[in-house]
């Protein structure tokens, strides 16, 4: 017959026995047991379920038992609540460390090199050269016409062996004339260069008129193109502005940060940074006594461009940091630098050739280091996890404040 197995509220009781005549051993407790009512230490191995400590006692005792140092004081730790009411010490939340997944950037950043922001620069050259060559043309100013069609041609030129090389192979420039997409800015620009190269074209070889022979077919030719160079000018001048602009609208259409966050000012600056350098080749080009249209046009350029430049340093909060720091703000404050010298230059020195030579240069290094500026400046932004995450926290907590909801 097998022996009689304890009852399960023996084996409790003496559980919590043993449990409390641990306690012993530990710090602040004191190693003599204490006796019951009838003598018998309470850590004792009775059998009897009502020889216990009570659980009052047990838990003052644990309480007392706790080494020393971990109040709400120490680093690292606080007291709190937990869920249900029960005490407890819980760890303090770390600060949010901005890393992604294997030390990879949450957003893929551009594969555009530098060659990208010298198409920017070149694309823009050329438009504010057309509409410098308008001026002339329409004014009567052969210099500022002549320099204005031929800077035109040479940076539209310029512009194409860029944009082939970044494409990597001419065909994909013909593949993308297959359809016009008015959403792509990259479909509209392909159709706005397009417009544009020829007509910059013929307008500058218009320009060899006068050095081709008066008879035969020759002299044909070189009494017809002055009337085609005109209206192929004025052709040019007339995409001029999108040119200038739709790169501007190119990279806001992206997903980098800085980018696409300013894309309200992007075009202005553009805009600005083309009519600063078209003026820069009239002061270089033409005799001061022709260069009023160039210094208008400098005066205007620099005012967009200073403008749009100064918004995306302050307005776009956190986004704006990229366009501060670093490279990208040393090119920016240049280019201000340069904008400034060159406006200045021009106005206070339009009786001197060197003097305004002088602007000229300042003014395209001036679109130079803005459009290499903004270009470096979104790039940093798509390397950095936090200028893509703490925006997109602020716009989700703006939409909860104002009582709308989250999708």
């Amino acid at each position: 017959m097998s022996p009689q197995r304890p009852e399960v509220g023996d084996l409790f009781h003496r559980f919590r026995d043993r449990l409390a005549a641990g306690g012993a051993d530990r710090p602040g407790v004191s190693a003599r047991p204490e006796a019951g009512a009838d003598g018998v230490p309470t850590g004792a191995d009775d059998h009897r379920p009502h020889a216990t400590t009570p659980p009052q006692e047990i838990a003052a005792r644990h309480r007392d038992s706790r080494p020393q140092g971990t109040s709400a004081d120490q680093p690292g730790r606080r007291t709190g609540r937990r869920r249900g009411g029960r005490g407890g010490e819980e760890l303090r939340v770390p600060e949010a460390e901005f890393t992604s997944y294997y030390g990879r950037p949450i957003l893929k950043g551009p594969v555009w090199k530098w060659d990208i922001a010298a198409y920017l620069f070149t694309g823009g050259l050329a438009a504010g050269s057309s509409l410098l060559a308008a001026g002339g043309q329409l004014t009567g100013r052969p210099a500022l016409r002549r320099a204005g069609r031929v800077t035109a041609l040479a940076a539209v030129s310029a512009s194409a062996v860029f944009l082939v090389k970044d494409l990597g192979r001419p065909a994909r420039f013909h593949h993308m004339l297959r359809v016009a997409k008015p959403t792509s800015p990259m479909s509209m620009g392909t159709w706005i260069l397009t417009a544009y190269g020829p007509a910059a074209g013929v307008a500058a070889i218009a320009e060899a008129a006068g050095v081709l022979p008066r008879h035969g077919l020759l002299g044909l030719a070189g009494r017809a193109l002055p009337s085609v160079g005109h209206a192929a000018g004025l052709l040019a001048a007339g995409a001029a502005p999108a040119l200038a602009t739709y790169t501007g609208v190119l990279l806001a259409d992206t997903a980098v940060p800085s980018w696409h966050e300013a894309y309200p000012e992007l075009p202005v600056i553009f805009a600005g940074s083309a009519l600063a350098s078209g003026a820069g080749v009239g002061l270089l080009a033409a005799p001061p006594v022709q260069a009023g249209p160039a210094r208008r046009m400098a005066v205007a350029g620099a005012a967009l461009e200073l403008y749009g430049a100064h918004r995306v340093e302050t307005r776009l909060g956190l986004l704006s940091e990229p366009y501060r720091l670093g490279l990208p703000g040393r090119l920016l404050r240049a280019g201000r630098l340069l904008t400034a010298s060159g406006v200045a230059g021009a106005l206070l020195g339009r009786r001197s050739r060197v003097v305004s030579g002088l602007s000229g240069v300042a003014l395209l290094a001036a679109s130079v280091a803005t459009r290499f500026g903004i270009f470096y400046g979104g790039v940093a932004s798509a390397r950095d996890p936090r200028y893509t995450v703490v925006p997109q926290r602020e716009r989700v907590e703006a939409r909860r404040s104002g009582g709308g909801t989250s999708t």
